[in-house]
This record gives structure tokens, C-alpha cells and sequence, in this order.
């Protein structure tokens, strides 16, 4: 398993993470199929994650999902977790799980390295925590 905060861009299409659902955005339809965003957290990190299909009415705010095979990549510019076709999720448990808010992995610019293009480097925070899902204060 992998931690959130340990999360990179395009390097990572195996990623397996377990995590607690904090919010979930409304479905839109993208094409044939349904997609909500979702913001999701361990306790090291939280990150968007996408749903897509049946998983948007699956899965709901403090649901605690376990990720195999996922990918954290961009998706229409914006940078994503997600189970994409090879990976699964499922429900392993509800509202008991320890985690935080910031640093929000989404919301980190991430540039190629310099020295191995195929690796991407964080070169700015955009924000400490969701713009799409901002706290309640």
C-alpha cells in the first residue's frame, strides 16, 4: 500500500492506497458513461479521486475504499487518482479512519524533471487543500 503523500504523476499506474471518502461532487454524464469527482484521504495526504460508471452511486462520504491498481494521473488538466480500467476499488469499511486535509496532492504543480523526463518533480503548491472541495470553516 501507498501512502497518499507519496503519490507522483504518470510514474504510478499500479498504485494500491487505502482511504476514506471526505466529499463527493454531483455526476455528470461524459459521454455514455456517469463521472464524479470525489476528495479522498489518508493520514498522510488526501487527493482527488474519480468515479465513474456504477461507482458513482457506490461509493459515498465516509466510505473507506481500497484501491488496486490505480493510476494518479491528469484527466482533462486536472490531476487525479483513479481506478482507470485495470484497477479496482471496493468498500472495506466506514467512518473510522485517521486522516488529513493538506497537503492535497491535486493541488501540488507538478513539472518533468530535468534529468529524466519520463519523472515528474513538484515545483509549486497551487493550493494547501482542495479548491474543488474547500473546508468548512
Amino acid at each position: 500500500m501507498i501512502s497518499l503523500k507519496d503519490l507522483v504523476p504518470a510514474a504510478q499506474n499500479n498504485v494500491n492506497a487505502q482511504f476514506i471518502v471526505l466529499d463527493k461532487g454531483k455526476t455528470t454524464a461524459e459521454g455514455q458513461n456517469k463521472a464524479c469527482l470525489s476528495l479522498v484521504a489518508d493520514e498522510t495526504a488526501a487527493v482527488h479521486f474519480q468515479l465513474w460508471g456504477d461507482e458513482c452511486d457506490a461509493v459515498e462520504p465516509s466510505d473507506i475504499i481500497r484501491l488496486t491498481n490505480g493510476i494518479f494521473s491528469y484527466s482533462r488538466n486536472n490531476l487525479v487518482l483513479r481506478a482507470g480500467k485495470r484497477g479496482k476499488i471496493e468498500k472495506v469499511g466506514e467512518f473510522n479512519m485517521v486522516f488529513v486535509e493538506t497537503p492535497n496532492m491535486s493541488e501540488i504543480r507538478w513539472v518533468p524533471d530535468t534529468i529524466d523526463s519520463k519523472k515528474y518533480v513538484k515545483e509549486s503548491v497551487l493550493s494547501p487543500y482542495s479548491r474543488i472541495f474547500p473546508p468548512n470553516n
